[in-house]
């Protein structure tokens, strides 16, 4: 059995996006005196999921009563508003509008008053001339509002953590990405790209876009593998048109809310995102191609059920990204005022979608541990609004790992992490 001494830190964590940052978070408060590491491959926080979103607090009404995502949206979405005005982050809660513009989906809008109702949330629902007071330019034969939903930088939020995460003597290391994993029975020794062996009691695994992957290389097989899909954003040149959020009545046969209306903390309107393949882990466009990562969403089983499946719904997505005329006849749904000459192209992001090997996909947070290890291999949107919740939870399994290598928590140690 190794000494205290011995070991880098005692927990570490990979993955400096919002979940990882606020697993760190969690430790330091909960543990006070817990050396924790934190690796993350890119120079700063939030490059990836959590920085490329649409800014959006979700309330929870989307989810499955009982469903992790209720549970911590919910919980998350109030603790998020306290956290951002505790420490001077940019937020807003303004509600949000989720329209129906076709008859076909008033059951599921009425479906989605019920759910709301069940979780406690204050929705009202609209008529045509009720949307119009709320949103002038947008249209719908039905609408709910659902109050508690906002806007935040969570970016800012990340960098937060990490700051409260180095205050309290952890340690956030950019730049360090891993490239071997090493678990002995005393726990797991991680190596970085050009940096030193890391040692450390327990493994957190909040590796996103590739956390799969980290729980490979770990010793774990995840029984997912993680699917990439880009969503593309448009900025709306005519922000006026729009005063807050506006969804469209989403379709439970996918994880996705389709193309919608946010007004920012900073006064623009993003449009989107839709849902397309991604030809690459971070593939931010089409013309990022990495052979390797695109071999292996091809050669996963579930890959290709997905696409037997929902061929219909991706062709569209894929025909909606390939043409602005037509993602412009999409939104015209919600906003007909909107000309193609009002979209003007903004960053996009990929969603780390975990597909079974049947092609179900993944639609709660899933959380799975190995020995000496946590992995996070489910965390797409509500993760960001779920994030502190999320965090307590994995760091709660983390230091309960940690304690089966007779580890205590310590009284309150000086020093951290490497």
């Amino acid at each position: 059995m190794m000494t205290h001494a011995a070991y880098d830190c005692d927990v570490l964590v990979i993955g400096g996006g919002i979940v990882g940052l606020s697993t760190a978070y969690a430790i330091t408060r909960a543990a006070p005196g817990t050396r924790v590491t934190v690796l993350e491959k890119e120079g700063g926080p939030a490059r990836h999921q959590t920085g490329r979103n649409s800014g959006v607090i979700h309330s929870g009404i989307y989810y499955r009563p009982g469903s992790l995502k209720a549970r911590y949206a919910l919980r998350g979405s109030a603790e998020l508003v306290d956290f951002c005005a505790e420490h001077g982050i940019a937020h807003a809660v303004t509600g949000k509008l989720i329209v129906a513009t076709e008859r076909s989906e008033l059951p599921r809008l009425h479906a989605l008053v019920q759910r709301g109702r069940e979780h406690g949330l204050p929705v009202r629902e609209l008529g045509p001339a009720q949307i119009t007071a709320y949103e002038p330019q947008v249209r719908g034969l039905a609408a709910i509002r659902v109050g508690t939903t906002g806007v935040c930088d969570f970016r800012a939020v990340a960098a937060r953590l990490a700051d409260e995460v180095e205050a309290a003597g952890g340690t956030v290391r950019y730049g360090s990405e891993v490239t071997a994993i090493d678990r002995r029975p005393w726990g797991v020794a991680v190596r970085t790209a050009g940096g030193p062996v890391v040692r450390a009691r327990v493994l957190v695994n909040c590796a996103g876009l590739h956390s799969d992957r980290v729980a490979r290389l770990a010793g774990d097989e995840p029984g997912v593998r993680i699917v990439p899909f880009r969503g593309e954003y448009y900025e709306l040149a005519r922000p006026e048109l729009v005063r807050g959020l506006v969804y469209p009545v989403p379709d439970p046969a996918f994880p996705f809310l389709g193309v919608h209306l946010t007004r920012g903390v900073d006064g623009s309107v993003h449009v989107g995102p839709n849902a397309v393949p991604a030809l690459a882990r971070e593939g931010y466009g089409w013309p990022v191609v990495r052979p390797a990562e695109l071999l292996s969403t091809l050669s996963w089983p579930g890959s290709w059920r997905i696409a037997r499946r929902h061929w219909r719904y991706g062709a569209g997505e894929v025909h909606r990204s390939l043409s602005r005329r037509a993602f412009t006849l999409a939104v015209r749904r919600l906003l007909p005022a909107v000309r193609e000459e009002d979209l003007r192209p903004s960053p996009a992001g990929v969603r780390a979608q975990a597909v079974l090997r049947d092609g179900t996909l993944v639609d709660d947070f899933l959380i799975r541990e190995g020995p000496h290890t946590v992995h996070v291999l489910n965390a797409p949107s509500p993760a960001a609004t779920a994030s502190l919740p999320i965090g307590r939870e994995v760091a709660r399994r983390a230091l309960r790992r940690a304690r089966e290598t007779g580890w205590r928590p310590p009284a309150v140690e000086s020093g951290h992490c490497v």
